[in-house]
């Protein structure tokens, strides 16, 4: 079994290695490592974990996403807002924590926040992470080497300006 990991890591790397110039990709050996490691995390979680989001907003308010998935498919997202300074004072109380469960994915619109890891990982390597002259890119793996935030700030911005995603935690079902 560590064989088969072993392997399908080293054709990763080669295969990144080839297909990406060094300067195309930013953080690269990071990327590298931390996709190694989610690929033996999904293997010996059988791909089936939770893994939660979070975003803040310059006007006060913030909200967690967690988003349940088995076996490669995403079976439930669950959001709410843990800050709501800058909401109107009429914001719908239903809309401060809901539920989605399989067949009611994407309902409450937000449907960019459907993604899988391995969707993660993709877009951080087809977007997030390609090397831009006016951008700041940030990648961390504090989720015991699986990404952590993944993204970049246009030079200049001012306010919500990180393109990309924040993920405070991942676990195994």
């Amino acid at each position: 079994m560590k064989s088969k990991i072993y392997s399908i890591a080293l054709l990763l790397v080669i295969t990144l290695a080839f297909s990406c110039e060094s300067d195309d990709l930013a953080h690269q050996d990071d990327f590298v490592n931390s996709k190694i490691t989610w690929l033996q995390f999904k293997e010996s979680s059988y791909n089936s974990y939770k893994y939660t989001t979070t975003f803040s907003s310059w006007i006060g308010t913030s909200w967690e996403t967690t988003i349940t998935v088995s076996k490669g498919e995403i079976v439930k997202r669950h959001f709410k807002y843990t800050l709501t300074k800058g909401l109107p004072d009429d914001f719908p109380e239903e809309n401060l924590e809901w539920t989605e469960n399989e067949n009611e994915l994407g309902s409450n619109g937000y449907k960019h926040t459907l993604l899988t890891l391995d969707e993660v990982y993709e877009k951080a390597q087809n977007e997030w992470l390609k090397d831009r002259e006016q951008a700041q890119i940030f990648f961390e793996t504090k989720n015991n080497g699986l990404i952590s935030t993944c993204g970049y700030i246009e030079k200049g911005c001012q306010d919500d300006c990180f393109i990309g995603i924040k993920i405070k935690s991942i676990e195994a079902l």
